[in-house]
């Protein structure tokens, strides 16, 4: 299991998402958004996971709405110039990734190995 954890420090799910890994024993990267960001690779994985770009925008960011209006090329390098736009914890494990705190998804993950 390769998890990664891409959040904000200040997130109560992204320690939510933390914690539920660290109480299983299982290792894991942190990767703190707003400093480091994602590559365009590391988010066109995620929305491969995902299956929804739209579902990766944080609906609390001022500008969350206008992302409907952007085709979605526009939309992907939006979020790549602006990580803040993120919904978070992005949590990936491989090929899957999870959008928020999602601890049935993550459960299934441990169970399978």
């Amino acid at each position: 299991m390769n998890i990664q954890i891409f959040g904000k420090s200040k997130c109560f799910d992204t320690k939510k998402a933390e914690r539920f890994f660290r109480e299983r024993g299982i290792r894991f990267q942190s990767v703190d958004l707003p400093r480091k960001g994602l590559s365009r690779r590391e988010l066109e994985s995620v929305v491969a996971g995902v299956g929804d770009l739209m579902q990766l925008v944080d609906p609390k960011h001022p500008d969350a709405a206008l992302m409907q209006y952007l085709l979605p090329d526009a939309q992907l390098e939006k979020l790549l110039e602006d990580p803040k736009l993120l919904r978070t914890p992005i949590v990936r494990n491989g090929r899957k990734a999870t959008v928020g705190d999602q601890p049935a998804v993550w459960e299934a993950w441990v169970k399978e190995g």
